[in-house]
Order: structure tokens, then sequence, then C-alpha cells
């Protein structure tokens, strides 16, 4: 027929051209990353946008003194006022400033921090980004202990459970053979030594709420005190286990509840620290298959990494996809 196109182009095939589908869970996919963040050039434009030109021209020039427009500056990562010529460098002030690495990497490396479930360890950035190892865990740490960190947020509140438990491995012999012993109490003797040896980690979470962990040096007394007075609302009802060291709790909160795992009760009525246990069981079942072992010196930012995920996870519908909020940090950093 007259004025039809005699060869149609062929549409392209859905493998062509991946699109996240409705029924995943991702907030942002790695082809839908790659898109955004294709170059050093997108990325600094994200942070020129996100901290000083939400337009991507217009910014407060601190030489002016008022709004003026901006170019990218070809020779440098910054952008120019076109009035008088001041400089101002997007990633000064965060942990990409004076880094060799490509922006690029950092970013993507955040995607992976932000999108795994149970981690990602330094040897797999090392291997994925072409990197040192030694570069991979400098930037892994930088992003943990300046972006996830949690040190200057808001107490616990509400009914919060706390537990502690202990990481590392097994009791060892100096020599690397194992504990063999048939007597119960010698068993128990030395799997408490061994406990007491190892770090020990406070756990508080609020029932639908915010995670929150803590390395501490000792399970018993004031030390154990101190740390969940520091980190929960003195309005808050705590729930804890009949562990001792929890009793002079009971006049630092509005409540205390007890659930006797001793007498192997784990649930009376909403009473229970099941929501605790259940961190502690995601954080080591995903740290052992991860990384196998964690320094003591390197554990509290590791922890750190943890609960941030959880608390992301929680924060998406307000805040974004886990990515965007940690870019946000970074600005913000």
């Amino acid at each position: 027929m007259m004025g039809m196109d005699q060869n149609p182009q062929p549409k392209p095939k859905m493998r062509e051209v991946p699109k996240r589908q409705k029924s995943s869970e991702a907030d942002l996919s790695l082809m839908e990353f790659l898109e955004r963040y294709p170059d050093d050039a997108a990325c600094l434009d994200r942070l020129w946008r996100e901290g000083y030109a939400p337009d991507g021209h217009h910014a407060d020039c601190p030489k002016c003194g008022r709004v003026r427009k901006f170019h990218r500056t070809r020779t440098r990562a910054a952008y120019t006022c076109d009035t008088c010529g001041l400089h101002i460098h997007p990633m000064k002030g965060t942990i990409f400033e004076g880094s060799p690495v490509s922006l690029k990497l950092w970013f993507y490396v955040m995607y992976v921090m932000a999108s795994t479930r149970c981690g990602v360890s330094a040897k797999q950035i090392e291997r994925e980004i072409g990197v040192t190892y030694k570069t991979a865990h400098r930037m892994m740490k930088q992003i943990r202990t300046k972006l996830m960190t949690d040190e200057d947020q808001e107490p616990l509140q509400g009914d919060v459970e706390v537990d502690e438990t202990s990481w590392g491995g097994r009791p060892r012999k100096p020599h690397g053979e194992s504990y063999r012993t048939t007597d119960p109490a010698e068993r128990r003797a030395i799997a408490a030594a061994h406990r007491e040896a190892k770090p020990t980690i406070l756990g508080m979470v609020e029932r639908g709420g915010k995670l929150r962990f803590r390395v501490i040096e000792s399970r018993h007394g004031a030390v154990l005190s101190r740390a969940v007075t520091a980190n929960v609302d003195p309005t808050s009802v705590i729930l804890t286990d009949d562990w001792g060291s929890y009793k002079p709790l009971r006049r630092e909160f509005i409540d205390h509840k007890v659930i006797n795992h001793s007498a192997g009760q784990y649930v009376d009525g909403d009473t229970h620290t099941n929501t605790i246990e259940g961190a502690f069981g995601n954080l080591k079942t995903g740290m052992r298959g991860a990384y196998k072992k964690v320094s003591p010196r390197y554990l509290q930012s590791y922890l750190d990494e943890y609960s941030w995920r959880h608390n992301a996870q929680r924060d998406r519908a307000e805040l974004g996809p886990l990515f965007e909020q940690l870019l946000l940090r970074a600005v913000g950093s």
C-alpha cells in the first residue's frame, strides 16, 4: 500500500535490551547502574548536582556572593564559575578526595556493598575492579567507617531487645589440635574460658525498627550495662534473657522484661529475644561465608556495615534505594 514503510525495522529482542522485571526485589539493577554511571564524568556530575547545583548549572558562588552559572572544567575534576572563574571541586571533603582510584570504581564498590545480602570480601572487589588487595581493603574500610557508621544516631526507643554473643572460632590448642574431653564439667569450663577470650558483640534492636551492634570489652558487670544505657533511650522497655549482668538495668529503664533461657523458656507472650538472636544468626552466617575471619581491630566496622544495610532496608520507601542512601551520605561526609 502507498505511504507504508516497505521495510519496517525489527523490534529489538528483549535479551538485547535488558530491563529489570517488576517481580525483581532490586531497587537498582546492575544494568541500570552501568547506564546511569558509565564514566567518571557522570559520577562527578551526580556529586555536583547533589552537593551544589540541583539543575547541574547554577550554584552559590562563594567569591561572587550570589548564585552564578557554572560549567565543567576540562582539565580538572571541577566546575568553574562563568563570572569570576572560581573552581569548585565536588569531591572535596568526601572519601573520594585525593584518591587515585577512578570515581566510577568508587561508585561501583559502593553499589556492590549496598546491594549484597551477606557482604562481599576485599579479595572479590580486587578481582572485579582490577586494583590491589590493599587498595580494595582501604576503599571498603573508608565506606564502612565514614558512610555506614551509626555513632551519631539517636538512641534506640520503644521495645528494645538486647542480647550479647561472642565472635570467633572453636577452642583450639596452641599447636592447632582441637580440645577433646568426655567430662561435661571440663568441656563447659573450656567453652566458658574460650568465650571470655573472644570479642563480645552486644546487639540491640527495636521491635520493627533499627538494629545496632557494639563491640564491648566484656559481657560482665558495668561494661555491659554502660553500653546498653549509652545506646537505648531510658524511656524504653528492654527485653533480655536472664544473664545476671542485665539485672542492674531494671532501674535505668521504665521496664525490663526477662525471658528465662536457663529454664528452657524462650517465649512468654510478647517477651522474647528472638529478633536480636535472628539478627545474630544472619550476621554470623554472612560473615563466615564472605570473610571467614575478621580481626578484632576491624570488627566494629564490619558490624556497622551489617546494621546499616538492615536499617537502610527499612528506610527504602522514604529515602530510596540503598545505593542512593549511601551516595547521599558520601556527599555529606
